[in-house]
């Protein structure tokens, strides 16, 4: 209670950027999935393939833009993403032509699930050093609330208002309320108020984001961080097809949405109390476990149940993921280019989430068995799981100066 009282103002801000990023997750932007296929006269290959083409400019040129919470503030930086958010919102709800509705979702995924996250994280690992999990951890799990939050007001509001004019809604909301809150909160700076004071993790030296590129580790790591969102998204976004692949009513998949965001919400905490104890680096080996549990047992039941499983399991290593994806970076490569470094992170991240889409659309269409591919994500993480033990073990020895 101390550390939310004396850092509210930091972790409500970050925590409202992480939630107000559900604009431009999957999740949100699949709501409208079947209505877009509709109008547009789209399959679920061709409009994974637009999605996919679409977020993948937007990873290419998040690099770029995000170098730029290195060089002015945290607030500028809001007040220059949110209005941008609206209005790929705005296009979103008006688009008549596939041109504009990539134009609309490079910018949902540019800004929402891009900027937004990439603001609140690097942040959050700028301004706390010895409790930065916890504060990671309480910023993180906006995104959760949002996913309990959003899928039944877009519903609400569409019923009344068209699945357009809902689009029109979430633009109103980030000029009228997200933006004046967010940026209320966090145009005061916060200046480290402590430092890591344990022998087992001496200082880090700040690594340039040219260097962090060359270090194999980052690539071995960056292969685990980036399975969540990857295997998330895919199942998220071909979440209709799988449920009638099943036979499953909708309300399966939407009920078993409040599932994985509390337990995403509850792991997520309890990976921030870790990461402060162990560090981020010794938890890395064992965060996928939970998630190629999940993928097995979707892909070995056709039972309702399946669903709720999976989405307990997957709960926790999106708890765990969201916790370390913003608490290792800085750990391993120190804060001062932290803002370069995660923005080519986060780029790899939204390119993830564009190829599963993609591919898995694809392959369906193609009619590759859907099981088989969800076992196959399964086995990945277990395989990956083992290099990340080599992984955590030499980036402790090289933080000891042993290697």
């Amino acid at each position: 209670m101390l550390f939310l009282r004396d850092n509210g103002r930091w972790i409500a801000g970050g925590f409202l950027l992480t939630f107000f990023s559900s604009f431009g997750q999957t999740y949100f932007i699949s709501l409208s999935a079947g209505e877009i296929r509709a109008e547009y006269g789209l399959s679920h290959g061709g409009f994974g393939t637009l999605y996919m083409v679409a977020t993948l400019a937007s990873a290419a040129t998040l690099p770029q833009i995000g170098k730029i919470v290195d060089r002015i503030s945290v607030a500028s930086t809001v007040a220059l993403a949110a209005p941008v958010l609206a209005i790929a919102c705005v296009l979103m709800a008006w688009s008549r032509s596939l041109a504009l509705l990539v134009l609309s979702v490079y910018l949902l995924r540019l800004f929402g699930q891009g900027m937004f996250t990439h603001i609140a994280m690097t942040a959050m690992g700028r301004w706390f050093a010895a409790q930065r999990g916890r504060a990671i951890s309480l910023t993180a799990i906006g995104v959760n609330f949002g996913e309990a939050l959003f899928p039944i007001s877009f519903v609400g509001v569409a019923a009344l208002v068209g699945w357009r004019g809902s689009w029109l809604v979430a633009a109103a909301v980030l000029m009228l309320v997200a933006l004046p809150l967010i940026y209320g909160l966090l145009k005061l700076e916060r200046t480290p108020q402590s430092v890591v004071e344990d022998p087992d993790r001496p200082a880090v030296r700040d690594w340039t984001r040219a260097e962090v590129i060359r270090d194999p580790l980052f690539w071995a790591s960056l292969s685990g961080v980036l399975a969540p969102s990857f295997i998330g998204t895919t199942i998220f976004f071909h979440q209709v097809y799988l449920s009638d692949l099943r036979g499953w009513p909708p309300s399966v998949f939407a009920t078993s949405f409040a599932i994985m965001s509390s337990m995403t919400i509850l792991f997520a905490l309890v990976a921030g109390q870790l990461v402060d104890r162990f560090s981020a680096t010794r938890l890395l080996p064992v965060f996928l476990v939970p998630l190629s549990l999940s993928c097995f047992v979707l892909a070995s039941t056709d039972a309702p149940w399946g669903a709720y499983v999976f989405m307990a399991l997957m709960g926790v290593s999106y708890g765990f993921s969201s916790t370390l994806f913003g608490s290792l970076w800085p750990e391993l490569y120190g804060s001062r280019h932290l803002g370069g470094i995660r923005s080519f992170i986060v780029a790899f991240m939204v390119f993830a989430t564009a190829m599963g889409p993609g591919v898995t659309g694809a392959l369906i269409d193609w009619g590759v068995s859907y099981r088989g591919q969800i076992a196959t994500m399964g086995l990945y993480c277990v395989l990956i799981s083992t290099v990340l033990i080599q992984v955590s073990r030499k980036a402790l020895q090289r933080r000891a100066g042993t290697a």
